[in-house]
């Protein structure tokens, strides 16, 4: 086997430099000088004979090769790192579990329920890796996801967990304004636009396709909450910003826009233990539904 490997410290400064685009963050994320960050990238372009960046002034961008390269070694250290945190786990007779989850659903509705389990179950420890679209379970190295319903999942073992409404929400010094004329807020790549909300509520939006846009429903519950316009989000999330009068709901909700948020696992025909448990803990708080 060959012995012309980077060096651990060359291959994290690159995740870091590229992930951030900027060697001067790099540097400041693992308490580095810029020179030093620059120096460890040039070793590694020498040992791998192609340039990974692109010196714009005082700037630095991707090569093809950079990003690529980079995208693999990200992966890489990952599993580096949950496989060193795993058998750290086992060493304290703990079971560590991967679980994928989208980030609102996990900051508003599983993390708040989440001691009650380890209270449960101390001897499994369960840690959350961001996932905000479906993915391919099998290649991803994690045990589970909780997200959307999708077909990407049609070979897994999906359960349902819960069905939740769209609720359209605003600030309250906006509630009162025509939905003529309310600016409206999306969710890029939802599958519910305003215009179908408009069709089936029979409210006249001038702009259904036109305003701001955001990644997350954490975002488009914030932007609501600015006031800079109407925001389509499942109900579960804003529950206590609606009874604490942060947000206002003026406008119908309509029970045919619903996200529907599943549990999936492999199919597998025994489970691990660790994994069974928490698959029959978070599918009965999903039943239960109670506030935590």
């Amino acid at each position: 086997m060959s012995k012309r490997l980077p060096s651990t410290s060359a291959l994290i400064a690159l995740e870091a430099a590229a992930r951030h685009q900027s060697f001067a963050k790099a540097a400041q994320e693992l308490s580095l000088s810029e020179g030093a960050i620059s120096r460890q990238i040039a070793k590694l372009e020498g040992l791998l004979g192609t340039r990974l960046f692109n010196r714009v002034g005082n700037r630095v961008e991707l090569t093809g090769h950079g990003a690529g390269y980079a995208a693999q070694i990200r992966a890489s250290l990952a599993d580096i790192e949950r496989n060193t945190r795993q058998l750290m786990a086992d060493s304290r007779g703990i079971t560590s579990l991967e679980i994928g989850v989208i980030p609102t659903l996990a900051s508003r509705w599983l993390i708040p329920r989440l001691t009650g389990f380890h209270e449960r179950h101390p001897e499994i420890e369960i840690n959350l890796r961001e996932r905000t679209t479906p993915f391919s379970l099998m290649e991803s190295g994690l045990q589970a996801a909780i997200n959307y319903d999708h077909p990407v999942w049609h070979t897994m073992k999906v359960q349902p967990l819960f069905e939740e409404p769209l609720v359209p929400i605003c600030h309250p010094r906006l509630a009162r304004v025509f939905p003529q004329s309310m600016p409206l807020l999306h969710k890029l790549a939802s599958t519910y636009s305003w215009a179908r909300y408009a069709t089936l509520a029979g409210l006249p939006l001038s702009a259904e396709s036109t305003g701001p846009t955001y990644d997350r429903y954490a975002l488009l519950i914030e932007a609501a909450k600015a006031g800079i316009g109407m925001a389509l989000v499942p109900g579960r999330y804003v529950e206590e910003e609606l009874l604490g009068g942060k947000l206002a709901a003026p406008w119908p909700v309509i029970s045919e826009l619903r996200e529907r948020y599943v549990l999936v696992t492999r199919p597998s025909i025994e489970k691990a233990p660790a994994l069974a448990k928490f698959e029959h803990w978070v599918i009965g708080e999903a039943i239960a539904g109670s506030t935590p």
